[in-house]
């Protein structure tokens, strides 16, 4: 199962997290987030990065222009969309990118097929560490669901059992908010890997 290490602010948490084992590292686009960085600093840490990690661009109510800019001048590998976006504005992506859907039911998680990260809902727009409620994923094909949203070393195992392509974490690894803790992340990684 793949690991998405969320909200990476600096480079020592990156590295950090490649090193525990993670598959992709997460940065966020959102000024409104306090886990934002602005694509000056991420191209700088992107830049120190060894080779075969997943760079991910998290955006929020953005134009496509923008996305494809930043994407581009920062060297990110997929683009995460987190809001509803216009079918013009995913026409005017020149860019690989996921959609995610922000679940407030378990029908939210049935009307969408092919690879998506599902998270909770929260007005934030994540990062917040509220859940989503398992059951909703029973009966449920999850092999191209990435899951995001109040995960942890403690509940990370049991979700293993729906069988989901990979995981997604930000605050439930932190010390402080936009700060990484490396016990947490390098716990963390073992358990969704453990599980899997």
């Amino acid at each position: 199962m793949r690991v998405k290490i969320c909200g990476i602010t600096n480079l020592e948490d990156a590295l950090d997290a490649i090193e525990a084992g993670a598959d992709a590292l997460g940065f966020v686009f959102y000024e409104k987030s306090p886990r934002f960085v602005t694509p000056k600093d991420v191209k700088e840490i992107i830049d120190k990065l060894p080779p075969f990690v997943e760079r991910v661009g998290l955006f929020v109510n953005c134009e496509a222009d923008e996305v494809n800019q930043i994407m581009r001048d920062c060297n990110l590998s997929l683009a995460q969309i987190h809001f509803e976006g216009s079918a013009a504005f995913y026409g005017a992506l020149e860019v690989k990118y996921i959609k995610v859907i922000r679940a407030q039911s378990k029908n939210d998680i049935l009307h969408s097929s092919g690879y998506r990260l599902v998270d909770a809902f929260v007005e934030s727009y994540g990062g917040e560490g509220k859940r989503i409620d398992p059951s909703w994923f029973e009966g449920v094909d999850c092999s191209k669901i990435i899951l995001a949203g109040g995960l942890n070393t403690q509940n990370v195992a049991k979700m293993g059992e729906y069988g989901f392509y990979g995981m997604d974490v930000s605050s439930g690894v932190e010390k402080t908010k936009g700060k990484k803790d490396r016990i947490k992340v390098t716990s963390f990684i073992k358990e969704v890997k453990g599980s899997s």
